[in-house]
């Protein structure tokens, strides 16, 4: 089934107009892997109540490459949780057949008739690109499972030319090298779910197939055009070798492992759409791109963050006697801590970040006041955010009291319409 599901995240790749200057700005760093249960440190969170409640933040890589570097505590509370939800009910037919149905053009077209006819040739001339690069991409491991190149790339680009164009930009930005490299095992998500239903948990989802759906198929034509113009720009100039891109899977997996809660979030941006944003574009394709950036914004931020908020606490008020775990993409479940109106002003649930050696403390989109008292060692606090300007501010942070680092991020604002590469992290 994890074949399958290459489009459910619905998240883009980054547009990346000038690498160089995007690695620069991300920083990827390097961090010393953990080597003890006391080192490591996961994106969990503990929702204080009886019985408890967990938020665990999620990676859409395969599960082999984190697993291990998850905490057992993290693991305990899966274990110990009676009810696990998602996202999406990825082990749900329905969800399956109904992400594949809203992806299709309607009325039988197909995207020759309504692409231009440039666009659509360059389209086809990059997947087929593609399919030949596929049996040298592929690994020896997925070869000895019986996988193999024309399977794998029906799995993924079967039947493209009746799919709407917006969903096409996905499917291009999901047939990379790295990514085709990772098919063929569960990621963290799928792999949880699955575990989940071996043990006989109650599963559910938070959102609707339709919900990840609309979004997507609301942008109009023309800003789709543009959106895929831009998506084959981008991995025509990585075939000709004049672009790099700036963060690469691998550097997502080593941050999520060393559990670097702010290389994987802050230094990104919080957003699962693409950057259309580029300062060389005419004046005219920079107003597209500021029109289709805050379209995503409101449509997959604000909005999803306020929907998932308000039924997470839902199913904890109606649910008093059970336990949960909440498993969300980590950037998904840190935004949705800062969706100020899914809860009331004042909250009495805090979470703690349940980690090996240090931890996350919140006052869950509360406005009550915290002194040093309330931190533990090594402890990272964010404060409560607010909506009021519109545009989602940067969360002030205390880390190990590092005064000068305080300054820097409370002043500091999340820039606008700059998106990355981040379909693995929601």
């Amino acid at each position: 089934m994890q074949l399958n599901l290459t489009l459910i995240c619905f998240v883009f790749g980054g547009f990346l107009p000038d690498a160089a200057a995007r690695r620069e700005q991300m920083d990827t760093g390097q961090c010393d892997l953990p080597r003890s249960q006391g080192e490591l440190n996961s994106f969990l969170w503990t929702i204080r109540r009886d019985p408890p409640a967990y938020l665990f933040g999620t990676i859409h890589v395969p599960y082999t490459r984190v697993w291990d570097f998850i905490p057992d505590n993290s693991k305990a509370a899966f274990q110990a949780s009676s009810s696990v939800y998602f996202e999406l009910d990825l082990t749900d037919p329905y969800t399956i057949s109904g992400l594949a149905s809203c992806q299709m053009l309607p009325h039988g077209e197909n995207l020759q008739d309504v692409l231009p006819r440039e666009l659509y040739r360059r389209l086809k001339r990059h997947l087929d690109y593609i399919k030949l690069m596929l049996p040298h991409w592929m690994t020896p491991d997925q070869r000895g499972k019986g996988l193999y190149a024309d399977y794998l790339f029906n799995a993924i680009a079967g039947n493209w030319e009746r799919k709407r164009p917006v969903w096409v930009m996905l499917m291009v930005n999901s047939l990379t090298e790295t990514d085709i490299r990772s098919r063929g095992v569960p990621v963290l998500d799928l792999y949880l779910a699955q575990e989940a239903e071996r043990m006989k948990k109650t599963t559910g989802a938070v959102e609707r197939v339709e919900e990840q759906c609309h979004p997507l198929n609301g942008l109009n034509f023309s800003q789709v055009l543009f959106a895929l113009n831009q998506t084959l720009l981008q991995h025509e100039s990585l075939r000709a070798g004049s672009l790099q891109a700036p963060y690469t899977t691998e550097d997502l997996i080593k941050h999520y492992n060393c559990g670097d809660l702010n290389a994987v979030i802050f230094n990104h941006d919080t957003s699962q759409v693409p950057n259309f944003i580029n300062t060389t574009l005419p004046p005219h394709e920079q107003v597209t791109a500021q029109e289709i950036d805050s379209y995503f914004r409101q449509e997959l931020i604000y909005k999803r963050n306020e929907r998932m908020g308000k039924r997470v606490m839902a199913l904890l008020r109606e649910n008093a006697d059970k336990s949960f775990f909440f498993a969300f993409g980590a950037a998904t479940l840190f935004l949705l801590q800062q969706t100020s109106s899914a809860l009331p002003s004042s909250h009495p649930y805090s979470d703690r970040r349940s980690c090996g050696g240090s931890c996350l403390e919140l006052i869950l989109l509360s406005d009550a006041p915290f002194t040093p008292a309330d931190l533990c060692r090594n402890c990272t606090f964010v404060s409560p955010i607010s909506q009021e300007s519109g545009e989602l501010p940067r969360p002030r942070i205390i880390e190990s009291f590092k005064l000068e680092k305080i300054s820097k991020m409370v002043k500091s604002k999340l820039k606008p319409g700059v998106f990355n590469n981040f379909r693995k992290m929601f």
